[in-house]
């Protein structure tokens, strides 16, 4: 499905399921229709069932998501979940909406595609929902927090470490929590060959009203779908060096500027050419993440491996830039290392959301070697071989290219990593 896909000329397909042979949820039919008409705003076209035998290869092949809402129980029989575990492995696209996670409790395959089960919940009650990735479309529109009212779900396990969590909630904000001080409450993950997200909100009638929940839950659907496209790899062990609230530690070089939004949490460019650059620390070996989103044609880049300096030229002159512009020649587009390598461009177009819409980079830099990943899938892989430049050590910072480039930031972090590209896998 086309992430360019209108509305009145829906390209993509969803399943909505809802069986239950447990708990009902009385919300479910408020639910479809809020998913037939986020179809209508979103390019595509909604399917509801609650009839099993709608699983079979063919029949599923028909759709770009299935989406399980609030599904309980044992929902499917042998022959519907292996053909259901063949879409999935073909690059099926699955949204589990709340009880999903209470649904199909013997079946290994469908443990690992919702994340997690559920084990328990106190009455419902609102809660503060701390939002962890800013980039993904189920939660780019959201600020740090969350405050809203549903029925909180504890589960069995944190997946943490197999997911890319999107939301967590605040226990000491309400009462009954029984996960501690890491209570994932959505994710996103790819899972094998398909593309999955899970939200445990979604209880409550008034949710499918909400318009930050149904903005959440179109998010999760156009991931899953393919139409939108985000990094859902585990993260752990990062730490800010921008996070939405002040620029210390960065230091302005040359003309123009960036403007700062606490409210959302973004950097902003203005003018130039100037840079950016994180000035309390130089980096050896490590992992740069970042979230950055254009307006129209515009240009920017993030620097790395450059020595210190209030002149932005020496950036230019003596680091790399990972470029930023949506329509340049291959070695000043988006994704390259600019002027010297193209990225993959069938790679970097296959995984590029449009101007308007937030994606990540992860830039790795260990030894001489920069790697590059757009929004999870890597599109460059680069070895500086010039005497003159080293990426053994260096700063890192944002361009802000000149009037009319206008480029946002946010959710600037680091990890440190092994030198000799040693110890972190290759994803």
């Amino acid at each position: 499905m086309s992430g360019a896909a209108a509305a009145s000329d829906p390209s993509g397909r969803v399943l909505v399921f809802s069986k239950t042979a447990g708990f009902r949820h009385d919300s479910i039919p408020e639910g479809i229709a809020a998913i037939e008409e986020l179809g209508e705003q979103g390019g595509f076209a909604v399917d509801a069932t609650e009839d099993a035998a709608a699983f079979t290869r063919a029949n599923l092949a028909r759709y770009d998501a299935v989406v399980f809402l609030s599904t309980t129980g044992d929902v499917l029989d042998t022959a519907q979940q292996a053909a259901f575990e063949r879409y999935v492995r073909a690059g099926g696209g699955y949204v589990g909406v709340h009880a999903a996670a209470d649904t199909e409790y013997d079946w290994p395959f469908y443990e690992g595609l919702v994340g997690a089960y559920f084990r328990s919940h106190p009455a419902i009650q609102q809660a503060t929902v701390g939002v962890e990735d800013h980039a993904h479309p189920a939660t780019a529109h959201l600020g740090r927090t969350w405050e809203r009212t549903d029925e909180w779900y504890d589960y069995r396990t944190n997946p943490r470490e197999r997911v890319r969590v999107l939301a967590t909630l605040d226990e000491s904000s309400y009462q009954g929590g029984a996960m501690g001080e890491d209570h994932p409450i959505s994710w996103c993950q790819e899972y094998r060959g398909g593309r999955a997200f899970y939200t445990g909100f979604g209880h409550t009638k008034e949710s499918y009203a909400d318009p930050a929940f149904r903005q959440h839950l179109l998010g999760g659907i156009r991931y899953a779908t393919g139409a939108a496209h985000a990094d859902c790899r585990p993260e752990r062990g990062y730490r800010p060096l921008f996070d939405g609230t002040s620029t210390d530690g960065w230091q302005q070089a040359g003309p123009g500027s960036f403007t700062l939004d606490t409210s959302a949490g973004t950097l902003t460019s203005t003018g130039g050419m100037g840079l950016l650059w994180y000035q309390a620390r130089e980096l050896r070996s490590y992992s740069l993440k970042l979230d950055w989103k254009l307006t129209g044609d515009s240009n920017s880049g993030v620097f790395v491996g450059f020595p210190a300096s209030d002149d932005p030229w020496s950036a230019v002159d003596n680091g790399y830039e990972v470029q930023i512009d949506a329509t340049d020649t291959p070695d000043r587009t988006t994704g390259s290392v600019y002027g010297f390598q193209s990225a993959d461009l069938a790679k970097r177009d296959a995984a590029l959301n449009p101007p308007g819409e937030w994606n990540t980079y992860e830039i790795r830099v260990q030894d001489e070697r920069l790697r590059i990943w757009l929004n999870g899938v890597k599109i460059n892989d680069f070895t500086n071989r010039d005497p003159a430049r080293s990426l053994r050590q260096g700063y890192v910072g944002i361009q802000n290219h000149g009037e009319g480039d206008e480029v946002s930031f946010r959710d600037i972090r680091v990890k440190d990593l092994p030198t000799k590209g040693g110890g972190h896998h290759d994803r």
